[in-house]
């Protein structure tokens, strides 16, 4: 019987890079003419570096302060659909506040999607769903590069890796 070659699928994010865009960002909402003098500002939410906390005067300032977020995660190479957006900003006390947690891991429903994606384009390769990642065999290398390139080419909302590969 031949080998089985095979790669996983992930969705995580680089912790060093994300520390360099927050000490750019950060450095870059101290010189920034239009945010001086307001509450802008950018802290992690916890010690774990799980999601970032952005304070500001209004919703501008929340999304200015996003904006160069994304621009430092774009110049570090990094997805921005790390960035789960989603939560509402909350004012209170004149003060505007949005909670944006990062995204790692694939959920059980996205998982099952790309299984059956990989199945319907690509009946002999296998995709095992292995927690928050999946697993993804065939005999054939090229057909582990092609469902690379299928994948790729597949608008999801949260980032995808391939690791592992052998």
């Amino acid at each position: 019987m031949a080998s089985m070659n095979s790669f996983d699928i992930v969705s995580d994010y680089d912790k060093g890079e994300l520390n360099n865009v927050y000490d750019q960002a950060q450095r870059e909402l101290m010189n920034r003419y239009d945010l001086k003098g307001t509450k802008a500002g950018l802290d992690w939410l916890d010690g774990d570096k799980t999601a970032f906390k952005i304070t500001g005067d209004s919703d501008f300032h929340i999304e200015a302060i996003l904006d160069i977020i994304r621009k430092k995660l774009a110049a570090r190479g990094q997805s921005q659909k790390v960035l789960d957006i989603s939560q509402d900003s909350t004012t209170t006390n004149l003060q505007t506040t949005k909670i944006v947690p990062l995204k790692k891991g694939i959920a059980q429903d996205n998982a099952k999607k790309i299984s059956a994606l990989i199945r319907d384009n690509y009946p002999k390769v296998k995709a095992q769903i292995q927690g928050d990642e999946l697993r993804v065999m065939s005999p054939k290398k090229d057909e582990l590069q092609a469902v690379m390139d299928l994948l790729r080419s597949q608008n999801f909302d949260f980032p995808l890796q391939f690791t592992n590969y052998r």
